[in-house]
């Protein structure tokens, strides 16, 4: 009985997980001479890769947008990437009508592979494009209720349209270098500077629930504890604060006084809470976010953490999830790229339904108190460029220091 539920566990459950495995393209590579890869289109019916069959049958996979959807739509070609890696034996499936494929096995004609239809908005993924220009770095869009991906950029970028000519430069030492093959959104981990202030925000509103209202700390410009300083941007002395106003100035003194208050255990639980030192629910390869927090930790650590530093270190596509759970009311999304698959005559084979990551990260009312305080980032604090008469925007911004060099900085903003 064991055997026979394993049997069926493996074949149901994780079937499509082995088919698709890179160790498995003996199986791969039988389907696609039967099957014309299927085509990857966006949620606005835009093919965002095809293959091409010449007069001699030739199949040529094109990429017509190239550059802007390199890294999550990906490439066929080495070992693959992207969707085009993870959804594999999905393009290599044929669902057409039952006849027409009878009538192409007799004719020794190929069927025509399924389409992925993506939950990918290329008006979106065009504007997100644009706006990183020739910076390297990541924008990740995604629906907070749902965990539909709208648009996912990463730069600095390649062209999928002609990777295989540029295979032996991506695989050499200088390629490796460039790192353009890499997907910053899922595979880049950084600092995450003030951005990760939210989460202690969280943590103190959840330690101090009806104190929190009456949180003040005198902000001189810094703060020294046992020897080790923290400046605020610029040494501003901000005067004095309650929790609000700390957030809004995105005040460095302020939250080092609030993470030295914190109780480190439970700190750590809640940032676990939210996916840090745990797989994410996605299917693109993704690196693994870290965080922590102990009993042994010195101050200088504990100050350096707290802020966003020291050895904390998250993807942006994490961030993104993190805060769409706020504005979820504390339910965070499993991310998906996926609305459904249909065959070549438009008749959907499968659908992708909506699925939770993690849940009861906070109340309702935590949720409530932390968007308005992410509200006054944009009105009043170091945000107001963003300030917009047409709509409103919770976020925080976010500048994470590396390297000896002095000055060098990432740059965040997270918001919804």
């Amino acid at each position: 009985l064991f055997l026979i539920g394993y049997l069926i566990y493996f074949q149901v459950v994780r079937g499509e997980e082995i088919a698709n495995s890179p160790y498995n393209r003996k199986r791969q590579n039988l389907l696609a001479e039967k099957v014309v890869r299927g085509e990857i289109v966006s949620a606005n019916g835009e093919v965002l890769a095809r293959t091409i069959v010449d007069e001699d049958g030739n199949e040529t996979r094109e990429y017509p947008y190239g550059r802007m959807f390199s890294h999550v739509v990906g490439y066929s070609l080495n070992g693959g990437s992207g969707l085009e890696a993870a959804y594999n034996i999905r393009l290599l499936r044929s669902h057409s009508f039952f006849l027409e494929r009878i009538k192409n096995s007799l004719t020794d004609t190929k069927n025509i592979g399924d389409r992925l239809v993506t939950t990918l908005d290329t008006g979106l993924q065009t504007a997100a494009y644009d706006a990183l220009g020739d910076n390297e770095g990541a924008i990740v869009v995604m629906r907070p209720k749902t965990g539909e991906v709208l648009a996912m950029v990463s730069k600095p970028d390649f062209n999928p349209n002609n990777i295989e000519e540029m295979w032996d430069y991506f695989t050499s030492e200088e390629g490796e270098n460039d790192s353009s093959l890499v997907n910053r959104a899922t595979q880049g981990l950084y600092p995450p500077g003030s951005t990760f202030k939210i989460l202690t925000t969280l943590g103190y509103l959840k330690q101090n629930e009806d104190q929190y209202e009456n949180y003040e700390y005198v902000c001189d410009g810094h703060i020294e504890v046992d020897g080790e300083v923290i400046n605020c941007y610029h040494n501003t002395a901000h005067g004095t604060l309650n929790l609000r106003r700390s957030f809004a100035l995105s005040c460095n003194s302020s939250f080092v006084h609030i993470g030295l208050s914190l109780n480190r255990k439970q700190m750590n639980s809640l940032c676990n809470s939210f996916l840090f030192n745990r797989s994410l629910p996605i299917v693109l390869p993704y690196s693994q976010s870290t965080f922590e927090m102990d009993q042994n930790m010195t101050h200088e650590k504990l100050m350096q953490t707290v802020i966003g530093q020291g050895d904390t270190l998250v993807t942006p596509l994490h961030m993104a999830m993190i805060v769409s759970a706020i504005a979820n009311d504390g339910t965070m999304m499993a991310p998906y790229f996926i609305d459904h698959i249909e065959n070549d005559s438009g008749d959907v084979v499968k659908t992708y339904k909506p699925s939770v990551a993690a849940s009861n990260l906070l109340t309702e009312r935590e949720a409530q108190i932390l968007t308005d305080f992410m509200q006054d980032v944009i009105e009043e604090g170091t945000a107001t460029s963003l300030k917009n008469d047409d709509y409103s925007v919770a976020g925080k911004t976010g500048s994470a220091e590396y390297g000896e060099e002095k000055g060098n900085s990432h740059s965040w903003f997270v918001c919804f």
